[in-house]
């Protein structure tokens, strides 16, 4: 496995090292000790699936506030989406700046979340299936979230977002408190 770290602290893009032949591959998708030697809790409490239809829909930014803050780790199994995350962590240098990277099916590539980290992704293809786990299980009402058109974000999105849920669309402004 490959530990690349991103610009926002704790957040790591993590690649696979596929052994290859004639009949395709075969590679690590976890690894406890590999994942304990680079800074991420392996515990997982949940794995969760997400499915896609159509391209140009877009899911999150959400995070969860401590005390019931989760650490997310997202691979794509099918198809691709440019996966965002957004610095949420009060205090954090890196307070509000975001990471964005392609998670696809072909790049078998995952990105690692770290705790108070809101995390939202963009569907590039069609038919787009997520997996995703976390260190915590899921608590309703304590999700926070941030529309994808904040203005406190300018990112840059690869494809126009043409499709989210009502609660997505309607979180309200972002303002540092």
């Amino acid at each position: 496995m490959r530990f690349t770290q991103t610009p926002i602290a704790g957040a790591v893009v993590i690649g696979i090292d596929p052994v290859t032949d004639d009949r395709g591959f075969f590679a690590r998708a976890w690894d406890n000790d590999e994942m304990s030697a680079n800074g991420i809790d392996p515990h997982i409490a949940q794995m969760n699936m997400s499915q896609t239809f159509a391209a140009g829909t877009f899911r999150g930014f959400h995070w969860n506030p401590e005390p019931h803050a989760e650490a997310k780790t997202v691979r794509c199994v099918a198809g691709s989406v440019y996966d965002v995350i957004v610095d949420m962590r009060p205090g954090s240098p890196t307070h509000l700046q975001w990471f964005g990277t392609e998670l696809s099916a072909a790049n078998a590539r995952m990105l690692h979340i770290p705790c108070e980290v809101a995390n939202g992704f963009l569907i590039t293809s069609e038919d787009t299936t997520l997996l995703y786990t976390t260190t915590t299980p899921y608590l309703p009402g304590v999700e926070r979230g941030l529309r994808h058109d904040d203005p406190s974000l300018t990112i840059d999105w690869p494809l126009p977002i043409t499709a989210l849920s009502d609660k997505d669309a309607s979180w309200p402004d972002y303002h540092a408190s």
